[in-house]
Parts: C-alpha cells; sequence; structure tokens
C-alpha cells in the first residue's frame, strides 16, 4: 500500500491526528507539504498541480494508492487503524473515539466564526468573549467526560482522540492566537493531565524534533 499525506507545513490537529497515527504505527508514508498557492490552486481546481485529485478541495487529503481520501476524521479512522490507535473490531470504543475527534472538530470551528471579523480590536475582543463563554463552556464539557482514574480519554492507551485534542489545545494555548490566553485550561486538571501525558509520549516527541520548526509553541498544559 503506497500512502501519500497532503497538508500544508505546519503541525495543526487536523493533519497532525493522521500523520502521528502512520507515525506511531511505523508505517511509510510520503509526507507532502504544499505551499499556499498551491492551496490556493487546488482549492479553485480540486487538484494539485501534478494532478492529483483533491476531494472537496481541501486538505488534509490521504492517497492510498491512487484513491483519494478527504476528511479529518475519516483519513484519522483510516490512519488509527493501520497503527492500532483506532480499534477494528470493538463498535463501542470506536465511537467513544469518534465523539472526541468530532467534538474536537466542534470546537474548531467554533473559533473559526471569529476569522471572519475584519477588525483586529472587534477580533480579539470577541475571541476573549468566546474564551470567557460558549468556548470554556464547551471545555468543561470535555473535561467532565475525561475519567478521573484514566490518563487516556478512551481506554488504558493512547488513541487518535487524544492527539487529537493534544494538538488543537496546544494551538489554543500557545500564545499564537490573538485573544486567546496561554491559562486557558488552568482550572481544566483531567485535560491538562491527558495533554502533558500525549506532549511526554516518546512518540510524540520524536515526530516534534523530527517535524516542527525549531522552538515551536506547543501549547501550555
Amino acid at each position: 500500500m503506497k500512502l501519500k499525506f497532503i497538508y500544508g507545513d505546519i503541525p495543526f490537529w487536523r493533519a497532525e491526528v493522521g500523520r502521528l497515527a502512520l507515525y506511531f504505527g511505523n508505517i511509510d508514508f510520503e509526507d507532502i507539504r504544499i505551499t499556499r498557492d498551491e492551496f490556493s490552486y487546488l482549492k479553485e481546481h480540486g487538484k494539485l498541480l501534478d494532478g492529483t485529485s483533491i476531494p472537496f478541495h481541501q486538505i488534509p487529503c490521504l492517497i492510498v494508492d491512487d484513491v483519494s481520501i478527504a476528511q479529518t476524521g475519516a483519513i484519522a479512522r483510516f490512519c488509527g487503524k493501520l497503527s492500532g490507535l483506532y480499534p477494528d473490531n470493538d463498535s463501542l470504543e470506536a465511537a467513544k473515539i469518534d465523539q472526541f475527534i468530532d467534538f474536537v472538530t466542534d470546537l474548531n470551528v467554533l473559533f473559526s466564526g471569529t476569522n471572519n471579523i475584519s477588525d483586529q480590536t472587534q477580533k480579539i475582543s470577541a475571541r476573549k468573549e468566546l474564551v470567557e463563554g460558549a468556548l470554556y463552556r464547551k471545555l468543561k464539557m470535555l473535561e467532565n467526560c475525561l475519567s478521573e482514574n484514566l490518563t487516556w480519554a478512551v481506554s488504558r492507551k493512547i488513541s487518535i482522540a487524544d492527539i487529537a485534542i493534544w494538538r488543537l489545545i496546544g494551538w489554543f494555548t500557545a500564545g499564537v492566537i490573538d485573544g486567546f490566553p496561554k491559562d486557558m485550561i488552568a482550572s481544566l486538571p483531567k485535560l491538562r493531565r491527558l495533554c502533558v501525558a500525549v506532549d511526554k509520549h516518546e512518540k510524540i516527541q520524536s515526530w516534534i524534533q523530527k517535524t516542527y520548526p525549531a522552538n515551536y509553541p506547543r501549547g501550555n498544559y
């Protein structure tokens, strides 16, 4: 099986959950990181400059042999099955993982609405209001869904759910989003514990050293 993973040259959670799943499983894949210009081209034409088809004109995209697969969750589950980070034959555990992947997507979408505000002062104000209101309520829901006794979100081993949560929260708390404070999960101990556990995992550290830019802000847990 020949795999090509297509995204930009940034460690955003939508890409990292799939990339890291493959890396965890020691599965060979071509890590294709396209430029902004090529991204603009694929948004218009639904393909890369070399003719590779990109479903729905968006990334991430995983090419399995000659078949293009889109959507973060679909790619994450496919890669997770290959690597053992998503169950093949336990439908209930799979559903538990799915709900976290979908919830992380909800959090991302909730934030994305502020990107449409052109005035920078209004944008920062809207983001501060979001952090103190709707976003914090959502993060508190996530906290309440995590176990007191388990390090990981679903079972006694790491899954794609944990990687997705870690990378999104890392982005939210890295100090790179205007209006988002670095201590936004300070009062959520189970969420912090999960993020720290993922961040310290040897495979995560190996991937970070291999692919992240020097001194890249990964988050504040």
